[in-house]
This record gives C-alpha cells, structure tokens and sequence, in this order.
C-alpha cells in the first residue's frame, strides 16, 4: 500500500513541535538561572552552561517501581537533585496511571538531554549530573536511563494486568510445591544415608576390635560422621530455598529487582570467590615454595643441634648443654622470618579486614605479654648461664628435689616426696638456687647433720661415734671422707656437727634415715647421752637406751643390718623417674 504523503507530513510537523517546546523549556531555563546571579557558578568540569545547571555536594537517586533509574547531581532551575526526583517520580505515575508509558525517548539539545514518555517531558540530564571521574558521559547515562526507565514502565504496566499476575502467582505457587517436596526428599535421604553409613562404621569398628579402635574413639567417628552428613543436607536445603525465593521474586513485577539482585548476589559471588582462588594461585605457590624452604632449614638446623648435644659436633661458641634450646629458639626465628616474607602472598593480605586482626592481635600480646616476656627472658638467663640442668638435684628457695623440665616459661622439680612443683622462671631467677648435683660430679657436696652432748662427754669419743656412724651407712661416698667439725661452744653443750657426701642426692631422706638411726643405736651402746636441744641439769639417770631393749615389741627381735636398713630407699628410688 503507498505511504500517505500527509501521515510523513504530520510527523515531521510533530518532531518540529516538539523540539520548538525542547528549546523553548531550556531558554526559559535559562532565563530562569541568569535571574539568580547570586548562586555560585557550576564547576569547570561540567560541560552544560553554566546558567542551566549546576554541581552540588547533594545527590538523590531516581527510583520507580522498586528499580535505580538515574542518579541526579545538578541543580536546575533552581531546582535540588532531590526535587527534581520526586517531581519526574510523581510524573511517572501519573503517566501510569493514564497508561501512557510508551515511547519513552531522549532529546538532545546544548549540551543536556531531555527524556520524554508518551510526549512528555519527564527528566533533563546535564552535564553536571555526569561523574566525569567514574569516566560517564552524556550520552551514555541517558541511554542507560532510558533502557531502565522503559523496562520500568513495562514493569509498572504488567503489574495493572490482573492476568498476568494470576498466571504468575500460579508459576510461583507450583514452584514452591516443588521445593517442599525437594526438601521433603532431602530430609528422607538424609535420615536413610545417616543410618546406612552409621550401620557400616559400626560393622567395620566392630571387625577392627576394641584392642585397636576404643570406645570413645569410635563414637566421635559416628559423630563427626553424622555432623558431615547434616551440614551437606543442610547446604542442600538452603540452597533450595534460596533459588525458590529468587525464581518466585522474580515472577512478579514490584519483586522483580529483588530477585534479579538476588541471583545477581550468588552469581557475582561465586564467579567473585573463583577469580580470587585463581588469582591467589601465584601467592599460595609462593607461599608453600617459602615454607618448604622453612622446613628444610628446620631439619638441617635441628640434625646439627643434636650432633651438638650429643658431642658428635663441638662448636667453640655452643655448650652442649645449650644446644637443644638454642634449637628451639633458631627454629622460632626461622619460622617468624619465614611468616614475615611469606605475608605479602598470603590471599586477603592487603585487605582491611586482615590488616585490622592483625592490628588486634598484636594490641593483644602487648597488653597482656608483660609477664610472659619476663618469664621468656628468664628462661634464657636458665638456660644459657647454665645454672641448671635436667637431672640435677637443687634446692630454689624452699623446694629441694630433682629438675625434670626445664621449659621456656616454667622450671618443674620432683621433690623428695615424689611432688612435682612449677616454679615460673622469673622466680627460679629472682631466688637463690642451690644445686647439689655439679659439685658432686668432682668432689662431692657435704650434707650436714649436727647432734648436741653435754660437756662431760669426751668431744674425741664423740668424733669417732659420729665417724663409725658414717661408716656403718650405706649410701655415703668414701671420697670426700665424713668428717666432724665442733660448730659451736653452748652454754650447757656442746653442738657437733657431722659432714657427709651422699652418693645419691635423690635417696637424701632415706640415707639420712639410715645415718639417724646408726648414730642412736652407737651412742647408746657407748652410753653418751644425746642432750637436744638442751639442758640445764644432769639427770639422776643417764638418758640411754639399753642394747637388750633396742628391739622392744613390736620392733623385729633380729638386727637391723645395713642393706636392710637401706632396702626401702632402694625400692623407694626405683618409682623415681627424672625424665
């Protein structure tokens, strides 16, 4: 059929039209904004005159029917980015409302656009509304906004059709049937695997046998088992959730935005995690390259350590004594240099997040790591001065026994009755620390015991008695020999003091035991009276024990001897472990 010559004349009178009123508004604009030569000028980044529009701290976003169609920030005609918005928003729904929501179209005219629906201007954009540093232009976001606009509308328009909305509530109510009985099938499943795989872990335990595979071992199996199997139903679960809410959302019109977001959410998020794994390959190779490397370095340091405290290597500047703990310690830095070059390849290295943990851990160790310095240090002055060894027998302030452990922050000691004591290291530094066990390597080390007798006994008589003493005890070293020094002249005694070397600084209790009861047993068989503490008359009687009632019931009639007297410290010091 030929075109109609007049129907191309009529349009063409129309665009005319139109444009005549397009330059008709932005002239009186303009008149408008060279009225108001009191507001400042619009900055020189913005390419629309300077009397139109201009650029403000305020922006406000467009938004219709639940969707972001443009952001405004000029201000024109006087007009704020926030009015301009209400004023095209309650426009837009009237023209809704008239159902005059096609063409939506763009008009560009000096350097603004105006965007018309159905004839009708609804929105200018300036220059000033662009953000030139986010690399926007013009054309460009009036484009953008007139596709958003448009499919704003055809959504404004398709929410007024009640056929429409039915058919949709009816997809939607079928897609939710559908994801109860998913879910209905999910927690089915679950029940029937748990209980499967639950029946198989119980025949196969049972088949290994209790020796291998104990009870509560077995049940944290079928636990953690269990608790695997939940938390993959449960992902199951919400991810049908998930994708029903969006599919639904999506369906009706108003909704439509949050569905899209949604699906937009999971997939920006998964595509978002699987670009940073991959770009994160390159550090974490790094990264393990650097800790293999740590690793190696660590078992070459600590096979040289060894040969050091085993006396295979005999450095000049390292004491075997000192060579596991310098280990440790060379192996502390290794792995602290090791985690300082690797931290720049570490994924979320450079993120606020981990930059902010990291600030807090490290408030952490310096508020509260006082202590834990001092303790640190005092271990090394321990360790490296050398004062005590694993093994040893010492005495730091009031607890004597055998050092066990010596560890960065504490020093564990066995006492005489089997007790295990920590003292922390600043006070095993702070104390003084006797130790019984260096001097006794070479010379011995002299244990005192000290009795006190009248006058009237002859102090040579009392020598010897305390010497035989010592000789009739197991236990004693023979070298340095015992020997009896007078330590002092009292008003009505005099004290003697006997000096002994024990072969064992861990049986002291049960060899001075021994040496005790020889010494009674020898003084009341010579008669010398044992006056302690002290006295200040003799007595009508002399104060021995007869030999005929040394062994009065319930003692055992037969003696005593030596190894029987020193038989419970034997069995006593098997029990004895210094680790």
């Amino acid at each position: 059929m030929p075109a109609d010559p007049d129907a191309g004349g009529r349009v063409t009178i129309a665009r005319c039209c139109r444009t005549a009123a397009l330059a008709a508004g932005i002239a009186l604009a303009s008149i408008g904004a060279a009225a108001g030569q009191d507001r400042p000028p619009a900055p020189a980044g913005a390419s629309a005159s300077p009397l139109v529009a201009e650029r403000t701290d305020e922006s406000y976003t467009l938004i219709f029917f639940n969707r972001e169609i443009v952001r405004l920030r000029a201000r024109v005609v006087g007009r704020r980015p926030s009015q301009r918005a209400l004023g095209a928003a309650q426009l837009l729904h009237e023209l809704v409302a008239q159902r005059a929501t096609t063409p939506v179209e763009s008009q560009s005219f000096q350097g603004t656009s105006m965007i018309t629906v159905g004839s009708r201007g609804v929105l200018m954009l300036t220059g000033a509304d662009v953000d030139d540093l986010a690399g926007e232009t013009l054309d460009g976001v009036t484009a953008q906004t007139v596709a958003r606009l448009r499919r704003a509308l055809d959504e404004a328009a398709e929410a007024h059709e009640p056929r429409i909305l039915i058919k949709e509530a009816a997809t939607a109510a079928t897609a939710a049937a559908a994801a109860l009985l998913v879910m209905w099938i999910l927690g089915r499943a679950r029940r029937r695997i748990g209980d499967a795989l639950g029946a198989l872990s119980e025949r196969k335990i049972a088949g290994i046998g209790i020796a291998a595979v104990d009870a509560p071992s077995a049940s944290r199996v079928l636990r953690l088992q269990r608790r695997a199997i939940d938390v993959a139903f449960t992902t199951a679960d919400l991810l049908v959730i998930y994708g029903t809410t969006t599919f639904v959302l999506q369906r009706f019109p108003y909704t439509r935005a949050w569905g899209e977001s949604m699906s937009g959410f999971l997939l920006m998020t998964v595509e978002r995690l699987g670009l940073d794994a991959v770009r994160a390959l390159p550090g974490l190779v790094t990264v393990a390259i650097i800790l293999a490397v740590t690793r190696f370095l660590v078992r070459l340091a600590a096979a040289w350590f060894t040969a050091v405290e085993q006396g295979q290597a005999q450095p000049r500047w390292l004491h075997p004594d000192t060579a596991q703990p310098t280990r440790r310690l060379v192996t502390a830095l290794l792995w602290v240099f090791a985690v300082v070059v690797a931290y720049p390849y570490m994924p979320g290295s450079q993120t606020e997040a981990f930059k902010g943990v990291s600030v807090f851990l490290g408030l952490m160790v310096t508020l509260g790591s006082s202590g834990l310095v001092n303790h640190v240090m005092s271990g090394f002055m321990i360790t490296y001065s050398r004062a005590v060894r694993v093994g040893d027998f010492v005495r730091i302030g009031d607890v004597e026994g055998t050092v066990i452990h010596l560890g960065v922050l504490s020093t564990k000691v066995r006492s005489l009755r089997s007790e295990e004591v920590t003292i922390p290291n600043a006070v095993v530094v702070s104390q003084t620390t006797t130790d019984y066990s260096r001097a006794g390597d070479a010379g011995g080390v002299f244990t005192p015991t000290s009795v006190t007798i009248g006058y009237d006994a002859p102090w040579r008589q009392v020598h010897a008695l305390l010497l035989l003493a010592a000789e009739r005890t197991p236990g004693l070293r023979a070298v340095p020999k015992p020997l009896v020094v007078q330590a002092s002249l009292e008003d009505f005694y005099v004290k003697y003091t006997l000096l002994v070397s024990l072969q064992e600084q861990r049986a002291r209790l049960f060899t001075l035991d021994a040496l005790h009861a020889n010494i009674q047993d020898l003084f009341n068989e010579h008669g010398v009276q044992i006056m302690s503490p002290n006295y200040v008359l003799d007595p009508a009687a002399p104060k021995v024990v007869p030999k005929e009632r040394w062994f009065a019931t319930p003692a055992d009639s037969a003696p005593i001897s030596a190894a029987a007297a020193q038989e419970p410290a034997a069995v006593r010091l098997a029990g004895v472990n210094t680790r």
